[in-house]
């Protein structure tokens, strides 16, 4: 009996020092949302930076695409350091040279998390970036992966992660980062945890493990960022099954 209560209280410590222990990621974390009508739910950050560099319009698998801001904030702010390496006067500097040299146009901007999940969810081929927290009912969460070195591998069976049953109910979110080994076939062979919550770490690597890449001539390796959001409808069950990308 003392064993049991013994673990039980080892356990429990073990959780909250998981939830209590800091991020190694930006403060203002973020995740990426897209309008309903894009078939993709991974994109890399060189596909990411050049849509909202605009360099690009469109994605690899020529869906047209529209890039959303934040008007300021923890949340832009890490947007722009993580995934364009741009301050925000970079961007605003870039922004006017298109528009003034005719090869592009400001893109839409927004002045709350709410108000880019409601033009993403309206607008077609829209993507955006809000606040982990913020409810993205009428959109998709994209996964953000980072190809060193062959940016064509994209997932075609994805497994999403469990949501940790205790985390969910007292509304425990985060971002995990992976570094992923994929095998030329397209197997995952290794998963590393970068950075974010040990626990939804646990749960990413569970996952992560099952996915299948398309293959490739050599080994690759990439970095991915999974979302955890409890209200999220990928995590409303409590297991997690093959879905082909």
């Amino acid at each position: 009996m003392k064993n049991k209560i013994s673990l039980l209280l080892f356990t429990a410590g073990v959780i909250i020092v998981a939830m209590l222990r800091p991020l190694p990621v930006l403060a203002g974390d973020f995740k990426l949302i897209a309008n309903s009508s894009l078939k993709a739910d991974t994109i890399s950050t060189e596909e990411l930076k050049k849509i909202f560099l605009e360099e690009s319009s469109s994605l690899s698998d020529g869906t047209h695409v529209e890039p959303v801001l934040e008007s300021d904030g923890p949340v832009h702010q890490a947007f722009l350091q993580q995934c364009l390496g741009r301050t925000s006067d970079d961007l605003q500097t870039c922004y006017r040279a298109l528009v003034f040299t005719g090869r592009g146009s400001m893109p839409k901007e927004l002045s709350s998390d709410a108000g880019v999940v409601a033009y993403v969810a309206r607008t077609r081929g829209a993507i955006g970036y809000v606040s982990i927290a913020t409810s993205t009912q009428g959109v998709k969460t994209l996964t953000l992966s980072d190809s060193k070195f062959n940016p064509q591998r994209r997932v075609i069976r994805r497994i999403e992660p469990e949501y940790p049953e205790t985390l969910r109910r007292l509304n425990i979110s985060g971002t995990v980062r992976l570094r992923v080994t994929i095998s030329a076939r397209g197997n995952v062979e290794q998963v590393e945890l970068l950075g974010g919550n040990p626990i939804l770490g646990e749960s990413a690597i569970s996952a992560v493990r099952q996915w299948l890449y398309t293959a490739g001539h050599s080994r690759d390796l990439i970095e991915v960022s999974i979302p955890f959001d409890p209200r999220s409808k990928f995590f409303s069950g409590p297991a997690s099954h093959p879905r082909q990308v």
